[in-house]
């Protein structure tokens, strides 16, 4: 693996140059960012992978790109994609209703269907009032507590962000199949896509994991969350993520047809279209398809924005909650595309 890493940071430096580094290590003293784990892909090739600044500033650790970072919201993209093998296989459909899988919703949730929950028009709230990030409480109980909460909206009317629907396809998940959602994942996706373990958050004893860092300037030791909060689940490498940006260019795990449906926004009641697939924040950038997705926890900041009429992916993780990363990814991408305009991203 190390000669690999060498290899391509080699090849790197040839590609990019020294003083693009310099922009790098520039940037995240800029944002009082830790540390920053950067990976560029071209056309399905890993053309960067580099680590800047400090994983664990109290024990002076550097970090690497096989320092493991918590991703945030860039996770919903794998629980969507197990949904969707779920689909393939025909134990689902996209729009079954959810009350063929949950015998206690609430009236207001009885048309609610799966294609809604992938791409949040189902008028779910954001967040359950159950949830603790400092709490262990099963999916279905954060689920249970947010049946009392009246809907944003008519299932299918807009679009709104909900983590919420985001426990709920986690639940679906292990009442379909009878296995944990993230054993699940990890024999339907991590392991077909050749990558190494892909850690839940609350996985204990994970060697070369960043300590996050969290208020002002990320000046502070992030309180560390014991919950596992499914629409934020996983912790990962930026070689890893850069592997699976590649994989994602392949049939391996998704056909072709399978993630062209994941990544065109979904038709509302009205006939218009929302901004989100499955698992896929769907834009335009430059006159370009823009897929991407964001991820926030305590003390960690990702940002995986693709641009696939351009053949280009940048995937960035940070230790530091406090970053602007989505500006900083736009960036680097404007370097890579035709024409070049800042563009600002909400890091979810």
């Amino acid at each position: 693996m190390a000669t690999r890493l060498t290899a391509l940071l080699l090849a790197a430096a040839v590609l990019y140059g020294d003083s693009l580094d310099d922009f790098y290590l520039k940037s995240i003293k800029e944002r009082n960012v830790p540390s920053m784990a950067l990976a560029v892909v071209k056309d399905g090739t890993i053309a960067k992978v580099a680590a800047y600044g400090t994983a664990d500033l109290e024990r002076h650790i550097a970090a690497r790109a096989d320092t493991v970072y918590k991703i945030g919201s860039v996770s919903k993209q794998f629980i969507a994609t197990a949904v969707m093998r779920l689909v393939r296989d025909r134990r689902l459909q996209l729009d079954d209703p959810i009350r063929k899988y949950f015998d206690d919703l609430p009236a207001a949730w009885q048309l609610i269907t799966i294609r809604q929950l992938l791409s949040h028009t189902a008028g779910l709230p954001r967040e359950s009032p159950v949830f603790d990030g400092m709490k262990r409480v099963s999916d279905i109980e954060i689920i249970r507590g947010a049946y009392p909460l009246p809907l944003l909206s008519r299932p299918g009317d807009r679009y709104a962000y909900s983590n919420v629907g985001y426990y709920v396809l986690s639940e679906l998940i292990a009442r379909v199949t009878g296995k944990p959602w993230a054993d699940y994942i990890t024999d339907v996706v991590f392991r077909p896509a050749g990558l190494a373990p892909i850690f839940t958050t609350s996985a204990g004893g994970v060697r070369g994991r960043a300590r996050g860092y969290s208020g002002n300037d990320n000046s502070d030791i992030a309180a560390e969350w014991i919950a596992l909060r499914p629409s934020g689940a996983f912790m990962t490498t930026i070689s890893q993520l850069a592997k699976w940006d590649a994989v994602l260019r392949t049939d391996r795990v998704l056909t072709a047809a399978e993630q062209q449906l994941m990544t065109t926004g979904v038709v509302l009641n009205d006939g218009s279209i929302a901004p989100y697939g499955f698992g896929w924040h769907v834009e335009r950038f430059n006159g370009q398809r823009y897929i991407w997705h964001g991820g926030g926890l305590p003390g960690f900041s990702s940002q995986f924005a693709r641009f696939p009429d351009a053949g280009i992916t940048v995937i960035a993780l940070t230790n530091g909650d406090d970053a602007d990363i989505g500006s900083l990814t736009a960036n680097l991408a404007g370097m890579h595309l035709p024409a070049r305009r800042e563009a600002k991203q909400t890091a979810r």
